[in-house]
């Protein structure tokens, strides 16, 4: 409720189990029919088989799906087709080279989210609470929606969306007082600075 209050257009259900932000599909279940009309219910999942997203989309009712791994265009393409559900893609940048991925999927995603590019070491493909240079994608557009995503806070997120040019922001780590505790202060701080750009 606290997301609907702040005017979120979409809320997220992880599925990564190794994420601090992870929850079991019943239990997204009960959430996510708290969720008020107008709002988006996306599935985040990383790498997810077949046998997967068959449970998760018989046991959630889910808008679309945020495809966090590695999957190419090709499985992209085979997700959206099996499911019937729009797809978000992310894709993690850290510097200019890794804008060209974007285009791969361009043509089979519904959308894009550009996040920043994990550490090698990273258990967590994102929600790492790291940013990257947001000069890369001044005056860029692509032929679909993007979000932007990476280490954004109630007290940068007005600057990233004047530097980037974004229509729509992503946040996790952002709006939490630890890993996986989101807070009704934070989330309204957030999403006040999203309109005060």
């Amino acid at each position: 409720m606290a997301c609907a209050d702040a005017g979120a257009r979409y809320v997220g259900f992880n599925f990564f189990p190794k994420s601090p932000r992870y929850l079991p599909p019943d239990r997204a279940a009960v959430l996510a029919a708290d969720v008020p009309m107008g709002i988006a219910k996306v599935a985040l999942v990383v790498n997810a088989t077949d046998a997967e997203l068959d449970h998760l989309t018989q046991s959630v009712p889910i808008d679309m799906l945020q495809l966090h791994g590695t999957e190419p265009a090709d499985r992209v393409a085979q997700i959206k087709l099996r499911y019937g559900l729009p797809i978000m893609k992310v894709v993690g940048i850290a510097g200019a080279e890794d804008l060209a991925k974007i285009d791969a999927y361009t043509g089979v995603a519904d959308q894009i989210l550009i996040d920043a590019k994990a550490p090698k070491d990273a258990v967590l493909p994102g929600g790492n609470g790291l940013s990257f240079d947001w000069q890369l994608l001044t005056g860029r557009r692509w032929p679909l929606p993007w979000m932007l995503a990476g280490g954004l806070t109630p007290s940068n997120v007005a600057e990233a969306i004047q530097r980037t040019g974004a229509t729509q922001v992503d946040v996790a780590s952002g709006v939490e007082a630890a890993p996986g505790v989101k807070t009704a202060e934070l989330i309204k701080a957030f999403g006040e600075a999203t309109r005060n750009d």
